[in-house]
């Protein structure tokens, strides 16, 4: 069986118009490499729009943009500036505690690590690949639904969980596409790949599409 085109499946999206912005901490990364920032920033992404994100992160930094000067600000208060991101008031206390493990353990800097982001309170796979691709410039595959769901709708992969999607991808799709690939199907995602019923009449990668999951299409 010939192996999956994925240069060319790769190469069709990137050339395709899909009309969205990057995403928040990817824009946020642009004008700051500081991991600190773009960790607590993948930590507001979760669960919330892009626009929140970017509002909320401005407030939460106008509050201070190092572990001890916001381990000193009050969890409410940071709940207030950090309001409306999903689950807000979780995620407040997440700072806190990220910010004092990061102090107490790591001399109030960011673990530049897989195995030590994913010791932080709060931070799992996806976020700690993020923070080694944007606050690093490290090598790091972030796996959200999108692509999870399109890995496996193409026919690239066959998994069952982001996890063990982001393990196949390790495996299996060369590095230099590992960064930007995220980004690039999340893209797609919200654009012409929809979850339940997804623009198949203008992909402009049907050709190589094996439709894994598809019911309804457009």
């Amino acid at each position: 069986m010939p192996a999956f085109p994925i240069d060319e499946v790769l190469r069709r999206i990137r050339r395709t118009p899909l009309r969205r912005s990057a995403p928040a901490v990817t824009q946020m990364a642009q004008r700051s490499r500081d991991p600190f920032r773009i960790l607590l920033a993948c930590l507001l992404s979760l669960r919330t729009k892009d626009a929140v994100t970017a509002q909320a992160s401005a407030r939460l930094f106008r509050l201070g943009r190092t572990p001890r000067a916001l381990l000193s600000v009050p969890r409410h208060r940071l709940a207030r500036a950090i309001y409306p991101v999903g689950f807000y008031r979780t995620k407040a206390a997440a700072i806190h505690a990220i910010c004092r493990q990061l102090l107490a353990r790591h001399r109030g800097r960011v673990p530049d690590t897989l195995e030590g982001l994913l010791t932080l309170p709060g931070v799992g796979r996806k976020t700690a690949n993020l923070v080694l691709i944007e606050g690093f410039r490290k090598a790091g595959i972030c796996v959200d639904t999108h692509v999870h769901r399109i890995s496996n709708r193409l026919g690239y992969v066959r998994t069952k969980t982001p996890e063990d999607t982001e393990m196949a991808l390790r495996a299996t799709l060369p590095a230099r596409h590992w960064a930007r690939y995220n980004e690039l199907l999340v893209s797609f995602g919200q654009t012409v790949c929809h979850p339940t019923s997804p623009w198949c009449s203008r992909c402009p990668v049907a050709a190589y599409c094996a439709r894994r999951g598809v019911t309804y299409s457009r």
